[in-house]
């Protein structure tokens, strides 16, 4: 019951069902997430956290940088993801999500994949 709770307690912020949407297109650095959300690293690390303890994101460590992507291994993780990606609408990214993060992405490729975010910062690569 408890590992249900934790789930559903994961899945019912909004700020997380925006990080699911931008997950559901592939894995992402959490520089990344921080752009598409305009929002500081330390509350998306927050909201990231909440869903690796539910299980429903999983992360990979790159060097110093933290990438995450959808938890596909659990079959009841998987399926309640795909229904919950189903239901949400396509507005659930606002364009100004998608905007920031195409910018954003744009930018890294320009640069060869590393983007000054502030002196002496890089952002994954």
């Amino acid at each position: 019951m408890e590992e249900l709770t934790t789930i559903f307690k994961a899945l019912s912020d909004e700020t997380r069902l925006r990080i699911i949407k931008l997950l559901e297109q592939g894995e992402r650095c959490v520089c990344d997430i921080t752009a598409a959300l305009d929002m500081v690293q330390p509350k998306v690390s927050f909201h990231l956290s909440a869903l690796k303890e539910a299980e429903v994101i999983r992360d990979r460590k790159q060097g110093k940088w933290i990438h995450y992507s959808l938890n596909e291994k659990d079959l009841f993780r998987r399926m309640l993801i795909l229904s919950v990606c189903e239901r949400m609408q396509d507005g659930t990214l606002s364009s100004g999500d998608r905007k920031r993060l195409d910018a954003f992405l744009g930018n890294k490729e320009q640069s060869g994949k590393v983007v000054a975010l502030k002196p002496k910062s890089r952002c994954c690569g």
